[in-house]
């Protein structure tokens, strides 16, 4: 089994249309302020290495960030602080990330013995953590399954306006049907995180993934 990286389970997502916050793969932090023009603050920084799974961790990410000033005190003490951390990590370079603020959502996807692939759904944050707040199905999941799947979670209340704003449910749905379909089509996939997709009032964007391949 192999995990990808950060940037190559993001291109994965990518090839399957499912909507990525803006990103670019950089090594140098003057490529880091270049790009930091076509994307906009604020900005994540993600290290890039295959011995790196789990960034938060090790420290291995910086969020909002506000300007060029904080992106390159941001850009180099990451990687001073991976280096002493972790002196044998591969670092293939630093994922500079448009910062999106929204509804955070799970969704994930792996082999079972018995089903075949299955589809999770859940709200991000304490719903997860806290009450295990998460739906699943049997893939292929059409567009009834997706809207189920929302609707089977405590936290749908949310997205539908319970704290006083919509999330866009559509686009939502849309990304559920579409994960279905990558890990239908794919049999070396064996499972798939997409944590977090951002719900906005009008669109809906994997942020970060980690998928793993036979």
């Amino acid at each position: 089994m192999k995990v990808l990286t950060v940037f190559d389970s993001l291109k994965v997502l990518e090839k399957a249309k499912i909507p990525v916050a803006k990103y670019f793969l950089v090594k140098k932090v003057e490529e880091a302020v270049k790009v930091s023009k076509k994307i906009g603050f604020p900005l994540v920084l993600k290290i890039v290495s295959p011995d790196i799974v789990h960034k938060t961790d090790v420290k291995a990410l910086v969020l909002d960030i506000r300007n060029e000033q904080e992106l390159t005190k941001s850009f180099n003490s990451l990687l001073e602080n991976i280096k002493k951390k972790m002196k044998k990590a591969r670092i293939q370079g630093v994922l500079v990330q448009k910062m999106m603020k929204g509804q955070e959502i799970i969704i994930g996807g792996k082999e079972d013995i018995q089903f075949g692939k299955v589809l999770m759904f859940g709200l991000g944050g304490i719903f997860t953590e806290l009450f295990d707040d998460v739906s699943f199905r049997v893939v292929p999941v059409n567009e009834k399954n997706a809207e189920d799947m929302i609707n089977e979670t405590k936290g749908s209340k949310i997205l539908k306006g319970y704290r006083g704003t919509k999330y866009d449910i559509a686009s939502l749905k849309s990304v559920l049907i579409k994960t279905s379909r990558l890990l239908e089509k794919n049999k070396k996939i064996k499972e798939l995180d997409i944590n977090p997709v951002i719900v906005l009032n009008k669109g809906a964007f994997a942020v970060d993934a980690r998928i793993v391949v036979e």
